[in-house]
């Protein structure tokens, strides 16, 4: 198991405006500044549109700001993207990458998302690297089979455990209320931290998260699990009080 501290990261989605997104992140950052020293790292992942004045919002509270995607180049003719220098120009630290709804809704594939984390890396990011099964693969006994496949794929040759963090979050338990059971989710983050350690010399000490309807009720259950080193939180991130229960819950 990765040794530190935790890190909690909410993946806000398509979800904000300029108000609503600064209020929510100030009422996080407050949390945070009262609770004094917590073991636990905290990031919000905004729109891209709010990543600046969520930034401006949060500046030394402690509170870090990440990117949903990036594009796999610093620059060119690519309408609508966003390249890992400009989150980073932008005040970001870290950037997810590789996100089943990216890889669903997009077509994204593992080369394509390792370069996107290539990028990351070159830029000064810490790139969060989603992996995780649907639900017909699971019934059909492949979710280890498709998790260590999106490992080879999705991870670039400059990862480390400084500017990588992977992140489990199983299709089938991704905003459907569903969740994966305590070993459910001990027997992939096992594999996947066999996997990084095959394939990494700092393997041992990359962090790993869990995501997929991660909430208060049941992320003390899923933060005791081993090698599980922190939270995804996609829909719980959006309401103060539940993204920092699960803060809270946090051995």
């Amino acid at each position: 198991m990765a040794m530190g501290r935790k890190l909690i990261a909410g993946n806000w989605k398509m979800n904000g405006l300029k108000t609503e997104g600064v209020v929510l992140a100030r009422a996080v950052a407050e949390r945070l500044a009262s609770a004094g020293p917590i073991p636990v790292d905290l990031l919000v992942c905004p729109p891209a549109t709010l990543i600046w004045p969520v930034t401006e919002a949060v500046a030394g509270t402690g509170l870090a700001v990440g990117g949903q995607d990036c594009h796999p180049q610093v620059s060119g003719a690519h309408t609508g993207d966003i390249s890992a220098a400009m989150l980073a120009e932008a005040g970001c630290g870290y950037v997810i990458v590789g996100h089943s709804e990216r890889r669903q809704n997009h077509g994204e594939t593992d080369a394509l998302i390792a370069t996107k984390a290539a990028a990351a890396h070159a830029a000064g990011l810490v790139a969060i690297i989603c992996v995780g099964e649907t639900d017909a693969e699971r019934d059909r006994g492949e979710a280890g089979t498709v998790v260590e496949r999106q490992l080879a794929g999705s991870i670039p040759a400059s990862a480390t455990a400084t500017n990588t963090v992977i992140a489990y979050e199983p299709v089938w338990a991704i905003g459907t209320g569903r969740t994966a059971t305590p070993a459910d989710v001990a027997q992939i983050h096992a594999l996947i931290r066999e996997t990084l350690v095959r394939r990494l010399d700092s393997g041992a000490a990359v962090r790993i998260l869990y995501g997929g309807s991660v909430k208060p009720s049941n992320a003390r259950e899923l933060m005791a699990v081993p090698d599980v080193d922190g939270a995804l939180v996609g829909g719980a991130s959006l309401k103060a009080d539940e993204f920092w229960g699960i803060v809270t819950s946090c051995p």
